[in-house]
């Protein structure tokens, strides 16, 4: 039976992302392959969410997420106006496809980064160029001189986790200044540092961030967008138009409390930091190539390349890291940041490998 004809044409071949394989055993894991937080979300953002649970789930939950968005606005020295809030980061930024990327002129973004944004490009029908990284995979940040139509970057980078400095992402807003320039800072609080204080500067500036990696909130689905008022009235605006009750009663709780407790978050985001060096440390004494990383993973390269062999060894052993297999990426291994004990585990695996 022929059954593409009851499908819109353009979903024939459309390539859906792949996120990173979620075992349904975890009994003696250790699962390093989706970036998510070794230690537990703040305390009180459970309490709320526990709360939360009782007979107001009758009831639709705050359409304009104001509790929230007054939560974060606070943190980031902003008003609620500069405050977008939905369901995780990949639906905050699905939503500014339509809102600023479908120009006459394609957008951009770099060869190797986050693998969502081709998908959303081809959802959403957007032309775009793909900009190689350099050969050490840093980014060629001047390849962007105002001849797009949206900039998209992601800093720190993924899967790489080299972050760019915020000198060099203000030379991107003065060199693009009549598109919108999205950094997408997934992995801020793994790096410290975020462009959120060049938004009153620049009216081109969209920031997102998600609460899944730096407050231990992956399985809640919560991320915001920081900009001036005209470019969070546009997301509203496209938002409302699929669903004005986007985050729920208990999520709006949680997201909430984390963020009004984001000092316990920098206090776990430093643990993983520290953890970070010391494993990388260890790699290099393995001989394994590992690239400066800002985020809550590595990218990192066995001695001789053989990413694919060393990924399935370490999968014997329980350990799940990710490997991509694309030409630019198939020596190279990300391994997310674990507790120490974790990561100790893992050095003593790859030294086993060898």
């Amino acid at each position: 039976m022929e059954t593409k004809k009851f499908l819109s044409p353009y979903l024939w071949d459309l390539e859906p992302y792949v996120p990173g394989y979620q075992p349904q055993n975890n009994e003696g894991l250790v699962k390093l392959n989706t970036n998510e937080n070794p230690y537990p979300p703040s305390p009180r953002a459970v309490e709320a969410m526990r709360s939360a649970i009782g007979e107001n789930l009758k009831l639709y939950p705050s359409f304009d997420c104001l509790s929230l968005r007054s939560a974060i606005a606070k943190m980031e020295g902003l008003s609620t106006e500069n405050v977008f809030v939905g369901n995780g980061s990949d639906e905050v930024l699905s939503l500014c496809f339509p809102a600023f990327f479908k120009q006459e002129k394609p957008i951009a973004f770099f060869d190797i980064t986050y693998a969502f944004y081709k998908v959303y490009c081809k959802f959403y029908q957007v032309e775009y160029d793909a900009i190689p990284l350099h050969s050490d995979y840093t980014a060629p940040l001047s390849a962007f001189h105002g001849q797009y139509g949206g900039v998209l970057i992601a800093n720190p980078n993924a899967p790489t986790g080299i972050a760019a400095s915020l000198r060099e992402i203000e030379e991107v807003l003065r060199n693009n200044p009549d598109c919108v320039v999205l950094i997408d800072e997934a992995y801020q609080m793994f790096w410290g540092h975020t462009a959120a204080g060049l938004i009153e500067t620049y009216p081109n500036l969209l920031v997102v961030r998600t609460l899944s990696k730096g407050y231990s909130l992956a399985g809640l689905r919560a991320a915001f967008a920081l900009g001036q008022p005209h470019l969070i009235q546009a997301l509203i605006n496209m938002r409302d138009s699929f669903n004005s009750y986007n985050l729920d009663a208990i999520a709006l709780a949680g997201a909430t409390a984390a963020v009004e407790d984001t000092p316990y978050a920098v206090a776990n985001a430093k643990k993983v930091m520290a953890t970070r060096e010391w494993f990388t440390e260890g790699l290099s004494g393995l001989g394994y190539q590992t690239l400066p990383s800002a985020a809550n993973f590595v990218f990192t390269r066995p001695p001789r390349g053989d990413a694919q062999q060393v990924f399935e060894a370490l999968a014997q052993r329980n350990i799940h890291v990710r490997h991509f297999t694309a030409p630019r990426t198939a020596e190279w291994l990300r391994i997310s940041i674990g507790t120490q004990e974790e990561m100790e585990r893992v050095l003593a695996a790859l030294t086993e490998i060898g």
